[in-house]
């Protein structure tokens, strides 16, 4: 019998929400209160600035002509909805699974709306050493990092979602 939305890991789509809820109203301040490449340094290591991604991460496929957005916009909607009937099928007791699920989907929407109404994604998050700045990133990126190395740390521990699901079966 399927489980409901109660007994679900879509109980846990909250977290999806505030990742995106948190990431879209970033993103607006950004446009809001900055002109591109404007930038705030806030620490010695870290800045706040606006620079658009019109590729992936670290800017893959960034110079491909516009295609990319489409692709991009795919994957988005493609993993957003195979995490979803992940989520629908496993108990919401299995609550790294549903963190590590709902993290990516709430940042892949994120990316995803800016994709749709900017044709590009908005980046501010600037972490420097010296003068080696890493890729600017925001809310949705960090969102879909954590959760990705939740779901990669989850597998190397197969002891710990056996005993989650049996534990449920009980």
């Amino acid at each position: 019998m399927p489980l409901t939305w109660k007994d679900s890991g879509l109980r846990w789509y909250w977290v999806a929400a505030l990742v995106f809820l948190a990431d879209q109203l970033s993103k607006q301040w950004v446009l809001s209160n900055f002109e591109l490449y404007d930038s705030v340094n806030l620490l010695p290591f870290f800045n706040f600035t606006y620079v658009r991604n019109y590729g992936a991460a670290f800017s893959f496929l960034s110079d491909a002509g516009g295609w990319q957005r489409w692709l991009f916009t795919v994957i988005a909607v493609g993993f957003s909805t195979l995490l979803t009937i992940w989520l629908r099928k496993q108990s919401h007791t299995m609550w790294r699974s549903n963190l590590a699920f709902t993290l990516v989907i709430g940042g892949a929407l994120g990316n995803l709306v800016d994709r749709l109404m900017h044709g590009f994604v908005v980046d501010f998050i600037d972490f420097y050493w010296n003068t080696s700045h890493y890729p600017a990133f925001n809310i949705a990126d960090a969102g879909i990092f954590v959760g990705a190395i939740l779901i990669i740390w989850e597998s190397f521990k197969p002891e710990a979602k056996a005993s989650e699901e049996q534990s449920h079966r009980d």
